[in-house]
């Protein structure tokens, strides 16, 4: 067996939805599926068996047992080629699946789980993973476009290359295009020098553009050169990048951003546009913690 996939249910539909992903990725990429649930309910000494005035089916144990049966046909019937295994931990499903990712090359959540309020968007589990784990995060909703692009959010920042590597990645195992889209503002693109000392601040026509172009090459050509066969379409926007990458995920399989981008300030443990992304993409979302990103 290759790698391993982990993915955290909890009995929702939207944790098993997580599953049937989860067990396709670990088809892709050759892996093994964990699926992990964890009980905080032993550790406060409630009784797990069935209660002696209750049917013999009943108490939480068999619920955890039916629960992981459940999520283990569910994985069977959307990649039958896979290995599963089951792993039933005592605690807070955050810290189990924080531990789980240290050991796995991909984490999948659904959006939103049985504790989600109406209203809710993101569940905590899928904030708190995506910023705290140790592996790429996938997390799985929306409507994904199986024949679309995966959706690349480049920002040129050194904390964003593992984004773009793990964007690649899927691209090739997909045999999907790769859109790398790129957006900038006048506040947030570099000043290019100025033309003579009357204009100081004047920039030529089509420059910003130009500088904010030449970014987007730069951080895709040693990755276009280790993915040849990835077709790959550049998008440079002048705009919000928020927006354009909701609007982008609409025709998505899939959206890859960086857990923090360029001008993320230290101690911020989520950027704004991937909390944005988890709260209103149209696709799942993967969000990849840069090298040296600390919590």
């Amino acid at each position: 067996m290759g790698g391993l996939v982990v993915v955290g249910v909890d009995g929702s539909a939207s944790g098993l939805t997580a599953v049937e992903a989860a067990a396709r990725e670990a088809a892709l990429r050759g892996a093994g599926l964990r699926v992990v649930h964890a009980c905080v309910w032993p550790a406060m000494h409630v009784p797990m068996g069935p209660s002696p005035l209750g049917p013999p089916e009943g108490g939480l144990r068999n619920m955890v047992d039916r629960l992981m049966a459940e999520a283990v046909e569910r994985a069977a019937a959307a990649a039958p080629e896979v290995a599963v295994d089951q792993v039933v931990v005592t605690g807070e499903p955050l810290t189990a699946l924080e531990a789980q990712s240290r050991d796995a090359e991909l984490v999948v959540v659904g959006s939103r789980g049985m504790g989600g309020f109406v209203g809710l968007l993101v569940g905590s589990t899928a904030v708190h993973l995506t910023a705290h784990g140790r592996c790429p995060v996938l997390v799985v909703r929306g409507e994904p476009r199986p024949d679309g692009p995966i959706v690349l959010g480049v920002d040129g920042s050194a904390a964003g290359e593992k984004a773009v590597e793990f964007a690649f990645g899927e691209a090739a195992l997909r045999k999907a295009p790769l859109v790398a889209l790129h957006t900038w503002t006048t506040w947030n693109a570099p000043m290019p020098a100025p033309q003579d000392a009357s204009t100081p601040y004047a920039n030529p026509a089509g420059a910003l553009a130009g500088e904010e172009e030449r970014l987007l090459s730069e951080a895709l050509a040693g990755f276009r050169e280790r993915y040849p066969d990835v077709a790959v379409e550049h998008r440079t926007r002048r705009g919000g990048v928020r927006e354009a990458l909701i609007e982008a995920s609409r025709s998505a399989q899939l959206v890859v951003v960086g857990a923090r981008g360029r001008g993320g300030f230290t101690g911020l443990l989520l950027g704004s546009v991937s909390q944005a992304l988890l709260h209103h993409a149209h696709s799942p979302v993967a969000v990849v913690r840069g090298a040296g990103e600390r919590d």
